[in-house]
């Protein structure tokens, strides 16, 4: 008996001393499941950070216009006269084939509609918009504006993502921008830039030119898309670039987004835009012509027809006047003269002051409706206010 509890005691020494050993040197052979959680919790580790913009960076931004802008693919019949019969003969583009274009637009209603421009629509059988979470859907054409390059498109699909239009009004030269559309159908693409300039005209790309100039990075494809803010608002609807090349260099231009607005809303109201008319063959006062009037500078608009019987010639407007503002609002290039003319409603009153034979006379004139004409080759050839 004796022996048996010697045995015991030394076992019991001995594996004391075994569990002493292991919990010194490994502790965590011991724990529990709960406790080795408490253990693991216990290590340090890096801690993720908050999901906020980086310094510099414009991600918040981007993040909240990026889902609105979408690609627009269109598809035109060719002519089926069209192709040479070298090409034919050599396997050259099928005539018979329809043609596919890409462009992008912006959602700016929860109920579909969709801004683009007029070119990227223009003569398109079918339209296709294609969202950023991969939705698609067809589109139809709520109503085009050729003098601005506008359309609007309506699409049918829930839940849709909007952008916010912004205030160009108060934009400046200096401010950051981004560019968002689908730029040679590679996708989504977002560049930054700055407002390089505002209020270009006479480019000859509209009839009627106000445009936002950015050096954003803005290819083919990204006709239609937006020109966002810092916070992620609509300040223009990216429309034409300046290159050599087809590519970008650094010199786009943006309708701003109230003429945007004002667009979108009487294509929705009526399907077509009513803009103020006087009736006026309008020209740039030269240098040459600064000095044979006598004027203190080269700046304003001088009348070189006027059309019988048309608002200005009721209001008593002659050839050879020059026009030094419209409704309080000075002229200085013809551009200039056919947007403040365009913005007055048809039938209100209006004054022009108008310098003629070096002495300067105050003119009543009826706004009157601006004709609805087929888009020209070149705009520039019906710059009548």
């Amino acid at each position: 008996m004796r022996r048996l509890w010697l045995i015991f005691a030394q076992v019991t020494t001995v594996a004391l001393a075994v569990l002493f050993a292991v919990r010194m040197i490994a502790p965590q052979w011991l724990a529990r499941p709960h406790e080795e959680s408490r253990l693991m919790l216990q290590i340090p580790s890096a801690r993720t950070p908050a999901p906020t913009a980086a310094p510099g960076s414009y991600s918040a931004a981007a993040l909240k216009a990026m889902p609105a802008v979408v690609s627009v693919t269109t598809t035109r019949a060719r002519s089926p006269r069209g192709g040479s019969p070298l090409e034919r003969f050599f396997g050259g583009p099928d005539p018979s084939q329809p043609t596919v274009g890409l462009g992008s637009g912006v959602i700016v209603s929860p109920n579909g509609y969709v801004l683009t421009n007029n070119h990227v629509i223009e003569g398109a059988e079918e339209i296709e918009v294609k969202l950023a979470d991969g939705r698609e859907a067809a589109a139809k054409v709520v109503g085009r504006d050729p003098d601005t390059d506008l359309a609007v498109l309506k699409i049918g699909l829930p839940n849709l993502p909007t952008l916010a239009f912004g205030d160009d009004t108060k934009a400046h030269v200096g401010d950051v921008v981004l560019a968002i559309g689908y730029p040679f159908g590679v996708g989504q693409t977002v560049t930054q830039g700055i407002i390089s300039a505002l209020g270009r005209t006479q480019l000859g790309i509209n009839t009627f030119e106000n445009f936002i100039q950015t050096d954003a990075a803005i290819n083919p494809g990204n006709s239609g898309g937006a020109l966002v803010d810092v916070y992620g608002n609509l300040l223009g609807v990216n429309t034409a670039i300046f290159s050599r090349s087809g590519g970008s260099l650094g010199i786009g231009f943006a309708v701003p987004a109230s003429t945007a607005r004002n667009v979108l809303q009487q294509l929705i109201a009526t399907g077509h835009v009513v803009r103020g008319w006087i009736g006026v063959e309008p020209q740039d006062v030269t240098l040459q012509m600064a000095q044979a009037l006598n004027l203190p500078e080269a700046e304003g608009v001088i009348v070189t027809a006027v059309l019988r019987n048309g608002p200005a010639d009721l209001a008593g407007i002659r050839p050879g006047d020059v026009v030094m503002d419209v409704a309080g609002q000075p002229v200085r290039n013809t551009g200039q003269l056919l947007n403040v003319v365009a913005a007055l409603k048809p039938g209100s009153d209006t004054t022009l002051r108008v310098l003629r034979k070096g002495r300067e006379q105050n003119l009543g004139v009826k706004v009157g409706t601006r004709p609805q004409l087929p888009a020209p080759a070149n705009p520039s050839d019906d710059d009548q206010p």
